[in-house]
């Protein structure tokens, strides 16, 4: 599916949805929702900044305001956004501002970008629902933000964790990411 084609159908004519998360290292995004039923190709890139058409060295040296992110078309009729947002969050540590476990810089925030008022209204209904959950002792400080231009990240950076698994597993392993997100959410990380 391509991102530029708006709006897209599914092969049984249902509209597809489009869908904006920040979490960080957009490698580690990337795998929780590709392989997610109803979710289209996951592509990475940046938004939410200044700077049009930015490089991967402008985004990391963090002059252009740009997150790293992700974006992707799902079909509404077989994964509802809730349940792409509950995903989200098992995959981020929502209580660090401008941080997402060794990566620092507003470029690594955690942010969801909505593209219509609903999904603003859910995010905001699931943000306040797991902070009266009490699973983290912090607040919860990822911003909901409204959907901006998106700018695909270069083609090296598309799928890193098929393309480079052993490259891919080490930073992972190094980064804490996951072996935070196994002590704050246990066996339920993979609902």
């Amino acid at each position: 599916m391509s991102l530029a084609d708006e709006p897209l159908k599914s092969k049984g004519g249902v509209a597809l949805e489009k869908a904006t998360f920040a979490g960080g290292c957009f490698w580690c995004m990337e795998p929780p929702f590709e392989k997610l039923k109803g979710v289209g190709e996951v592509i990475s890139g940046y938004t939410g900044g200044h700077k049009d058409k930015p490089t991967y060295e402008e985004v990391s040296a963090g002059k252009t305001g740009h997150a790293e992110a992700i974006q992707f078309f799902y079909d509404p009729a077989q994964i509802t956004y809730p349940e792409l947002l509950e995903v989200f969050w098992r995959n981020i540590d929502p209580t660090t501002p401008d941080r997402q476990f060794v990566d620092v810089g507003s470029q690594y925030r955690s942010a969801i970008f909505y593209h219509n008022e609903e999904q603003k209204r859910l995010a905001q209904e699931s943000k306040k629902d797991l902070e009266k959950s009490g699973r983290f002792q912090k607040p919860l400080v990822t911003e909901i933000s409204p959907a901006s231009a998106f700018y695909p990240a270069e083609a090296y950076h598309q799928d890193y964790y098929q393309k480079s698994p052993f490259r891919y597993k080490l930073y992972r392993f190094n980064s804490g990411r996951d072996q935070f997100l196994d002590r704050v959410w246990g066996k339920d990380r993979e609902k």
